[in-house]
């Protein structure tokens, strides 16, 4: 059951320094042997521990995060929840996803703060909205809600946009999913965590993996700064650190790891209530629940593991904003930061058994992670399960880099990727 507080114990616990909260997740000591393992405690990591307990009944799992519950991406996103993909390979596992997080309050216990204000992407030339028209047609063959808009719509929609004769960036339409948003990304975090300790699964923190067991030519479990755990079945979610990992057991990934960027705003007054991507200027912007304005931008192409991301970049970002929205000119930056995130030639996921039995990955979901959370868990959470693809994940396995069978979804992410 979940405990309650009044206005007045709240108050009193800030004041005693929070010593009394009752802890949202257990911190068990790491035990010898699990009946799986997962490797890594962001979102999709957490889903599939979460999942493997709630939709296949396999509790002794541990879920190991080399550092603490949501640091890596999962804490370093612009929360933008979507589905519409072009290809049906992508409707189906972005679908998944979709549909699991608007019911994901209710069957996490834990409110997650989805705000389905819809994703609008602007259209800035003639053959730009041909091109939309094209594109919404093949999204909504795949059953995406989409809808095309006119001049007029996107105007009355966004109306703090740079509408003047001489924008630099003119719009001629736009597409929009109404059913996608923003989620808290920290609430997703936990509410994962919480719900998954509550179903027996230790999550071990400050754990890092030094190397894979591996015996008969198979993975038997990891070696970690907090000793040896064995299971049969290991599945890694890292991210933008996979090919680290993969490197460790012996095989290499297609996996590029790039930093993104982002930045939030002083908070104002409630101006724009849709998320906003321009694939021209490389920028999306959106307003949070407190204010603040979200902003995000295109990929700093040179290969790296830094999470404060590069000044150029940076101002790249803020002059397609600032030329979009020259109202938030005035605006103070109160926070920047980058994530790490994992790119594949076909800017598509990856999920299937690695080259060494009885390790399976989910990874290469480039700028596409936050949002496939729920489908990314499942699918990982049903191949440690059965040891076979889900009918969604099967077109992402490694194997389609040798058969050619790539889901080219370059520009599905709506921006440079």
């Amino acid at each position: 059951m979940t405990r309650s507080y009044s206005a007045l114990s709240l108050f009193k616990e800030g004041l005693a320094g929070q010593t009394g909260w009752e802890p949202a997740w257990r911190s068990p000591e790491p035990k010898a042997r699990y009946d799986a393992i997962v490797i890594g405690g962001g979102g999709h990591g957490l889903a599939a521990a979460y999942y493997l307990a709630k939709n296949h009944g396999i509790t002794n799992v541990a879920l190991l995060e080399k550092g603490w519950i949501g640091g890596g991406n999962t804490g370093r996103n612009t929360t933008v929840v979507r589905s519409n993909y072009f290809y049906p390979e992508s409707a189906a596992i972005y679908g998944l996803a979709h549909s699991l997080y608007k019911g994901l309050s209710a069957d996490l216990n834990y409110n997650i703060m989805l705000s389905q204000r819809g994703v609008l992407t602007l259209a800035h030339s003639e053959t730009g909205l041909e091109t939309a028209a094209r594109t919404l047609n093949a999204i909504q063959v795949n059953g995406i809600d989409s809808e095309l808009l006119s001049l007029e719509e996107v105007k009355r929609l966004v109306p703090i946009y740079n509408w003047g004769p001489d924008a630099r960036y003119p719009v001629f339409g736009g597409t929009i999913q109404r059913s996608g948003g923003t989620a808290r990304h920290d609430a997703v975090a936990w509410g994962y965590a919480r719900a998954a300790s509550r179903l027996g699964v230790d999550i071990i923190q400050n754990c890092e993996i030094t190397d894979f067991i591996i015996e008969g030519g198979r993975c038997r479990g990891v070696a970690t700064t907090r000793g040896t755990m064995r299971a049969e079945r290991t599945g890694m979610a890292v991210a933008g650190h996979s090919s680290v990992l993969a490197g460790k057991a012996g095989f290499r990934l297609p996996v590029n790891s790039y930093a993104l960027q982002a930045c939030v705003s002083e908070p104002v007054k409630p101006i724009l209530d849709t998320v906003v991507i321009s694939p021209d200027t490389g920028v999306y912007v959106s307003q949070s629940d407190k204010g603040e304005m979200v902003i995000g931008g295109a990929l700093d192409r040179i290969p790296s593991y830094g999470q404060r991301g590069n000044l150029p970049v940076l101002e790249g970002v803020l002059a397609g904003m600032l030329d979009m929205f020259p109202v938030l000119g005035q605006l103070k930056l109160m926070r920047q930061w980058a994530g790490i995130v994992d790119v594949v030639p076909d800017s598509s996921p990856i999920i299937g058994e690695t080259p060494l039995p009885g390790l399976f990955i989910n990874c290469g979901w480039g700028t596409g992670g936050f949002k496939a959370i729920p489908a990314g868990g499942t699918l990982l959470a049903h191949l440690l399960a059965t040891g076979k693809h889900h009918d969604i994940s099967r077109p992402f396995d490694l194997d389609r880099f040798t058969t050619g069978r790539l889901i080219d979804e370059a520009a599905g992410s709506g921006i440079a990727h």
